[in-house]
């Protein structure tokens, strides 16, 4: 095999899980996962390495930042928690924090096939950070984006309609945040429009059904944490469908977070936020330009000013 060697950075619920839905793949044949709490690490690959007669072979250790040298996809998955009382703001300043050590740690191993994968929230903001700081073209640094939204949106079409999720095709466009768009005006079942779809084959008022859907979409995140403290098995898989995606130059398109630049009129000018777009093995390789309803090109406009505010607030 080529070089398909990924480095997770954070042990936390999500790196963990990642790992594990890594271990999983044969599209993978090296995982390296680097935590300030080594021993953490070792524990989780102890545990994995137990299972390697159930899977492909591949080599898993945990690691230092050493290891970053030669790999092709970074994953930062590591981040502090919300401390009670504390603002969203002053979360995104420790994060930032964590970042600058992080950053500066893979700086020195970083060659022209690497691309950073970003999962850590709020996502789009850490992924600009990321791009800012690391000075690399911003096609290989790419957030997780709205690529879990809009597999949520196809499960919650699928299960209003009663079809397979695999026959619905959606994006969530925006902001992975409370100023998402669900871009109904591009998604289809099967081929058919969705609102043709809705107006012919199910009852009731169509957008309203699909409004609603929209909301569960958005809040799911803050359901799921409110029954059991955490997000992970989703947003696992979906950044190892980013990362298959990009081992393999698959070049499906996917609604990763990337930098967006003199886009609508350029309204939407230097901001990282989620487009459908075609992933191969260097990240992005081009920005899909779809026929977005008008009412959805507005909300996508205003998502885009709320992380513009957020950068300024964030001085960055």
């Amino acid at each position: 095999m080529d070089n398909r060697k990924v480095v997770i950075i954070g042990d936390g619920a999500v790196g963990s899980t990642t790992a594990y839905t890594l271990l999983l793949q044969d599209y993978v044949n090296e995982i390296v996962i680097i935590d300030l709490n080594k021993r953490k690490a070792e524990g989780d690959i102890l545990d994995m390495k137990h299972g390697m007669p159930f899977v492909s072979p591949k080599i898993i250790k945990a690691g230092d930042y050493t290891d970053c040298k030669d790999a092709h996809v970074i994953i930062i998955t590591a981040g502090v928690a919300q401390k009670e009382g504390e603002t969203r703001l002053d979360l995104l300043k420790r994060n930032m924090r964590v970042f600058d050590s992080i950053l500066e740690n893979i700086k020195p191993y970083i060659d022209d096939t690497m691309v950073i994968l970003v999962v850590t929230n709020p996502v789009d903001i850490l992924s600009y950070y990321t791009y800012k700081k690391l000075g690399i073209d911003s096609s290989r640094v790419i957030g997780s984006g709205t690529v879990l939204d809009s597999a949520r949106l196809r499960y919650s079409i699928s299960e209003d309609a009663e079809i397979d999720p695999r026959n619905v095709h959606a994006y969530v466009i925006g902001e992975h945040g409370d100023s998402e768009v669900s871009a109904f005006s591009v998604a289809n079942i099967a081929e058919s429009p969705l609102l043709e779809y809705y107006s012919n084959e199910q009852e009731g008022n169509p957008r309203e059904r699909l409004s609603k859907l929209h909301e569960e979409v958005k809040n799911a995140a803050y359901e799921i944490i409110d029954k059991k403290g955490a997000t992970f098995y989703a947003i696992a898989l979906s950044t190892a469908k980013i990362v298959e995606t990009i081992l393999n130059n698959q070049k499906s398109v996917l609604t990763v977070s990337t930098l967006i630049k003199n886009k609508f009129n350029n309204e939407i000018d230097d901001v990282y936020l989620s487009l459908p777009a075609i992933i191969g093995n260097k990240g992005i390789i081009k920005i899909l330009s779809l026929n977005y309803s008008y009412d959805e090109v507005l909300k996508l406009i205003e998502s885009a000013k709320t992380l513009k505010k957020q950068y300024k607030e964030l001085n960055i």
